[in-house]
């Protein structure tokens, strides 16, 4: 016990000293030119905002999404940057549509060394006004399309020792928040899953595959229309550019977490160490009681579950 103390103690304080000189030396960001890069939920939003990002680092692109025409307009846009793109169309709550697609890309395309699981839906209602389907469709999307995407395209990046995997996860997937409980439980399981593949492959002898779990708060597209916030100088609803050069940069310097915005690290250690009571007041100050009243968003509860996959490169 002694030694192990001892040994834990030295990596614990020399992990500490790069940490702190990390944060304090720019790190350098890797070249993802020539990576295949697949996002899925590509067509709108946060999805196609980092394919624009990774087409002009030169990656070759991948878009899934399960709406053709947006999916089509991300891949027009992005082909203007020159370089290879590759549209599918996928709905990402099937098991058997993922594995379909993920094969005609392996065969198309090649073997994807960035997995983007971008997708994702929000239905925005109380627990009891949360039609069951939609708390199903929620999961599949949200999280359960992980772990077939991971299946799909893990096993080639562990044999080439290589690879890079995404997951967008979200605030909501660390704290509870009122009318997101379907989201909020859903992006605890992406986050949970995301973080336990990472422990899992950092135990490979010289493992080189990365993990990087976003989490952001709010932002600006039309999944969070009408989302509100009580005080933007501490949690802003913020603007989907922004939050996509900080996904890329977190992507390019291989960070493990990134949470969005800075308020969040000191909102989630508040967490942890106060009472459920004063975990409420803090609630209540910052608005996340009232953060959901005025909730639109764009999700159609009548939206098809499967559509037949094309593609277009």
């Amino acid at each position: 016990m002694i030694a192990d103390t001892t040994m834990f103690l030295g990596k614990f304080l020399y992990y500490a000293l790069e940490s702190l000189v990390v944060n304090i030396i720019p790190k350098s960001k890797k070249d993802v030119a020539g990576e295949i890069v697949l996002i899925t939920g590509a067509g709108s939003g946060l999805g196609r905002l980092l394919a624009m990002h990774f087409a002009r680092l030169g990656a070759i692109v991948v878009l899934w999404d399960i709406n053709q025409e947006a999916n089509m307009e991300t891949y027009r846009l992005a082909k203007e940057k020159g370089v290879k793109v590759f549209a599918y169309q996928c709905d990402c709550s099937s098991r058997k549509e993922i594995y379909r697609v993920a094969d005609q890309v392996k065969e198309e395309v090649g073997d994807v060394t960035i997995l983007i699981n971008n997708a994702g839906i929000v239905t925005g209602k109380p627990f009891l006004d949360t039609p069951d389907h939609m708390v199903e469709r929620s999961f599949y999307v949200n999280a359960i399309s992980h772990f077939w995407t991971y299946k799909a395209f893990l096993p080639a990046m562990i044999k080439a020792n290589h690879g890079h995997l995404v997951c967008m996860s979200s605030i909501a997937g660390m704290v509870g928040i009122n009318g997101l409980s379907d989201y909020c439980a859903s992006k605890f399981a992406a986050f949970g899953f995301a973080e336990s593949l990472f422990f899992e492959l950092s135990h490979i002898k010289e493992n080189k595959i990365k993990t990087t779990i976003i989490c952001p708060f709010f932002f600006n597209t039309g999944m969070f229309e009408g989302c509100i916030t009580k005080y933007p100088f501490l949690l802003p609803i913020m603007e989907p550019e922004y939050v996509a050069q900080k996904v890329v940069n977190a992507i390019l310097e291989e960070q493990v977490y990134l949470l969005l915005p800075r308020f969040a690290y000191v909102a989630l250690f508040l967490k942890q160490i106060i009472s459920p009571k004063m975990m409420l007041a803090l609630g209540e100050y910052l608005g996340a009681d009232r953060a959901m009243v005025s909730f639109k968003g764009r999700v159609k509860e009548d939206e098809p579950q499967t559509e037949t996959k094309r593609k277009y490169h």
